[in-house]
């Protein structure tokens, strides 16, 4: 067959497997932004955790790739205004900048935790006085109105490892962590496997109401949001979505 039969006939194939299979011509790989190691959510050295899971396998409903670039939380929405990626996690308060936003993936819900045998009650700022808070990193700047009559008193700390804030409350050595309850949990149950470690109950303080839109993510091209609308819809249906949670909180 001569070379120009032979574009030919390739070009023909191809355009009728499009027509055949046209999910598969539309696809796309999905260069997306999210934050360093955020335990359970989030594992960058193993590409996996809770939302990598949602999020892949919503896009993979049409036959979408999840490819995960991770930076620091902060530069995650400065990467999409660049244009150095084609999705986000979030757009972190800064809107969809020129994107749009997809249905939100997970839900971060923050509470205040403290040991059962305390009987603290936190139901206003001032229930925090006197009291020492050790924090994920920024909760200040996300809860000033809770948080800084605390740091202004010296007892108001963060904590990047967020497994020491479980191991240091189980042992008194402070009154209360703001915390993720999944989080929370997570490293909890991680502790308790990995060590010798017996948790005590804790109570945990709903002092804000998480809002979903707070953790939408952002997509450049309103197609894939769509199709990632669409298999996140088809995960919760199906019930996958609540198996992947429970992968790793159970």
């Amino acid at each position: 067959m001569r070379p120009l039969a032979q574009r030919k006939l390739a070009i023909c194939s191809l355009l009728l497997l499009c027509f055949a299979l046209p999910s598969a011509c539309q696809a796309e790989e999905v260069v997306m932004a999210f934050g360093e190691k955020i335990a359970p959510f989030c594992f960058p050295e193993s590409d996996n955790g809770i939302e990598l899971e949602v999020i892949g396998e919503a896009l993979a409903f049409k036959g979408h790739t999840l490819r995960p670039r991770y930076y620091p939380l902060a530069r995650v929405p400065l990467e999409f205004k660049m244009a150095h990626v084609d999705a986000a996690m979030t757009d972190l308060g800064f809107g969809a900048q020129g994107g749009f936003f997809g249905d939100p993936a997970v839900l971060y819900d923050n509470v205040f935790v403290s040991l059962t045998q305390r009987a603290l009650t936190i139901n206003k700022p001032e229930d925090l006085k006197d009291l020492t808070v050790v924090s994920f990193p920024g909760g200040l700047k996300r809860y000033p109105e809770w948080l800084t009559a605390v740091d202004q008193a010296g007892r108001y700390f963060e904590q990047n490892n967020q497994e020491l804030q479980v191991a240091g409350l189980n042992k008194g050595r402070f009154d209360v962590v703001l915390s993720d309850r999944n989080i929370y949990h997570y490293f909890e149950l991680q502790l308790t496997r990995n060590n010798l470690f017996t948790p005590k109950s804790v109570d945990m303080h709903a002092f804000t109401k998480a809002d979903p839109n707070d953790y939408r993510p952002v997509f450049r091209s309103e197609k894939v949001r769509d199709d990632f609308n669409l298999g996140l819809q088809q995960l919760k249906a199906s019930g996958r979505y609540q198996a992947i949670y429970d992968n790793y909180l159970k």
